[in-house]
């Protein structure tokens, strides 16, 4: 068994019976998913999600279609991640059209690779259909440019999650130039790690950076400071996951007339 990847010219993927598709469903706003990804959604007669699909993306779903949440919380899984590739394979063994849709990318630390490869194990053909991760939607709803031929050349993607012994091990060093653009997904709860090692490890303390809360959804907030300084805004503002951490330059790339004049912010 194969993974479906088209051979061009690209035809349309047909979901059949009996498969999975995994689908990336961004990171909230439905207007962001791709016409694929919502041609997979309708399809759908049983679907297996994470905590981080929104409502509205969820009420796109066929009415028949059966709904099983398998939320994931920072540190806290309601499913443990071997029972969550056995239900798509129990499900898809049943003849039907499994749809397992995830917030952002399913190739983004979202597990997809784990999760294609028990299916493919298991003889079930598996779609991939790729959604927009955090890091590039949720930026470019508050205004930052992940890169900027004069503030930053490069853009590294890095998970915050702790290890089970509560470390969190990251070649620190690699993450030190001041025209590299950070960013941390569930990274909120181990940020007081993340400042104080990228600081010793040699960047700069007073290094613009933001945090990102429901990026792209009706409660999207976020909060701008230094890297010195992010322990403290999350103090004062008692920011919860799921929030981004960007740490570089370009976060203030654009001041608020700026953002007033492209959309962002409304004049007062």
């Amino acid at each position: 068994m194969t993974l479906t990847i088209p051979d061009a010219p690209i035809k349309k993927q047909p979901f059949s019976c009996g498969e999975v598709a995994l689908v990336g469903a961004g990171p909230g706003d439905p207007e962001l998913l791709t016409l694929q990804a919502f041609r997979f959604i309708k399809q759908a007669e049983v679907v297996i999600y994470d905590r981080l699909v929104s409502a509205e993306i969820l009420a796109l779903l066929p009415e028949n279609c059966e709904r099983i949440y398998v939320g994931k919380k920072q540190a806290e899984h309601r499913v443990p991640q071997d029972d969550i590739n056995q239900l798509l394979v129990d499900h898809a063994k049943q003849n039907k059209k499994v749809l397992r849709l995830k917030g952002g990318d399913p190739f983004v630390f979202g597990r997809g690779g784990e999760e294609a490869q028990f299916a493919l194990k298991h003889d079930i053909a598996c779609h991939i259909v790729p959604g927009m991760t955090a890091a590039s939607a949720c930026t470019s709803y508050v205004g930052i440019p992940l890169t900027h031929r004069q503030v930053a050349q490069s853009c590294t993607f890095i998970t915050g999650n702790v290890q089970n012994n509560g470390e969190l091990s990251l070649p620190w060093h690699t993450l030190t130039d001041n025209k590299q653009t950070v960013v941390f997904y569930m990274g909120i709860k181990s940020l007081p790690i993340i400042s104080e090692q990228l600081i010793k490890a040699g960047r700069i303390a007073s290094t613009p950076a933001a945090l990102i809360y429901k990026g792209t959804n009706p409660e999207q907030h976020v909060y701008r400071g230094t890297l010195a300084g992010l322990n403290h805004l999350v103090e004062l503002h008692n920011i919860k996951p799921p929030t981004l951490v960007i740490i570089g330059d370009v976060v203030n790339t654009f001041d608020e007339k700026h953002l007033i004049n492209l959309g962002y912010l409304s004049p007062k």
